[in-house]
């Protein structure tokens, strides 16, 4: 398969990702470009362990992420607090997300990937399984599996 048929088969699921992500039609065709882009200079490092749709959002997200941290660098005024929370439970939720991207990182996939998709992208459980060429309930499953292997870990950490 070549890369034009790549891209025109999975344009659509890229972008899909992207815009439920980003919640910004722009900045989603913006992120589906790039992705291409990328994975046209590295497809050679595609080993076929995934399916090529998860392959692509997954550098999707990545490209996604640097997106934003390059932009809080350059509007540091975007960041500024506009609610009434304390900054000891702003310190509190980074420590906790901190903690629960320590526990993921851990975690096997595609458990790792489905509780990703679920909490940070908000993806539904039937575009989360689309994009694993599985069905919503396996998504549900995975998830509910992902969340019950954090908890143990969590529990374990603790002892």
């Amino acid at each position: 398969m070549n890369f034009e048929q790549i891209y025109r088969l999975y344009f659509r699921d890229v972008y899909a990702f992207m815009l439920s992500l980003s919640r910004n039609e722009t900045i989603a065709e913006e992120i589906t470009q790039q992705t291409f882009f990328k994975a046209l200079q590295n497809i050679d490092q595609y080993k076929q362990k995934c399916k090529m749709s998860v392959w692509l959002c997954q550098i999707a997200k990545n490209t996604y992420f640097t997106y934003l941290e390059k932009q809080k660098r350059l509007h540091p005024e975007l960041e500024e607090r506009q609610d009434d929370k304390s900054v000891e439970q702003d310190l509190m939720k980074k420590e906790n997300a901190f903690y629960l991207h320590q526990l993921l990182h851990d975690l096997e996939e595609p458990y790792k990937e489905v509780f990703t998709l679920r909490i940070f992208g908000e993806l539904p459980f039937l575009q989360i399984g689309l994009l694993f060429g599985k069905t919503e309930s396996w998504a549900r499953v995975t998830f509910y599996r992902a969340k019950k292997k954090i908890q143990l870990m969590s529990k374990e950490e603790q002892l």
